[in-house]
């Protein structure tokens, strides 16, 4: 079983590392398509998962939102936790359903830290200086921003926040993963081939 998580700084091309490792290694890649599972195991629509996934997770279009389906979905099994609680639980269902079935590669979603007692698993963080990252968010991403430096800062501010929030770890410190890779200097196909090396060796 290979089961690898993928953290990643905004910009640093942790998405595209991810889906290349996946093709490599010939598994399955989990970022969005665990919205698509989330919204049809809570009796959602996969477009207002989408919705409220691009919100902070203590956003008040989030709750609002989300809360219209909370009563009459499989989301009550959670009892008596709150909205944004519930959507964590169940984000933590599916990936480790997900990891007991088959070798994947899982993007964010802490599921470096949902998957902390899988010995299978290999937790990769991506990082990237802040000139590289605004690069690539334009030449990739096509961002057009005046202040695109400030956008890419309070991307990571809410990817730690919510980190941070349902880990009680810090979102980016080396100790929560196995190896950290700066894309800036190894490149994708340079962190990718790391990852591969790792993965296949393991």
């Amino acid at each position: 079983m290979q089961i690898i998580t993928i953290g990643r700084q905004f910009g640093s091309g942790g998405r595209i590392i991810a889906q290349k490792l996946a093709k490599r290694l010939g598994i399955n890649y989990y970022d969005k398509e665990l919205i698509t599972i989330a919204a049809k195991k809570s009796g959602a629509s996969p477009e207002l998962f989408e919705k409220v996934d691009e919100e902070a997770a203590n956003s008040l279009l989030y709750s609002m939102v989300i809360g219209m389906y909370a009563t009459s979905s499989r989301m009550v099994n959670y009892g008596e936790l709150s909205i944004n609680d519930k959507i964590y639980a169940l984000q933590s269902e599916i990936i480790e359903d997900i990891a007991k079935k088959e070798s994947c590669v899982i993007v964010g979603r802490c599921a470096d830290y949902v998957l902390r007692e899988n010995p299978d698993v290999i937790n990769a963080f991506i990082f990237s200086n802040v000139e590289d990252r605004i690069k690539r968010a334009q030449e990739e991403y096509k961002i057009e921003s005046k202040n695109i430096k400030e956008f890419i800062l309070r991307s990571d501010k809410k990817r730690a926040n919510y980190y941070n929030f349902y880990t009680g770890k810090k979102w980016g410190t080396v100790g929560n993963y196995n190896i950290c890779l700066d894309s800036g200097k190894l490149g994708i196909e340079g962190c990718v081939d790391v990852l591969e090396m790792i993965a296949k060796s393991k």
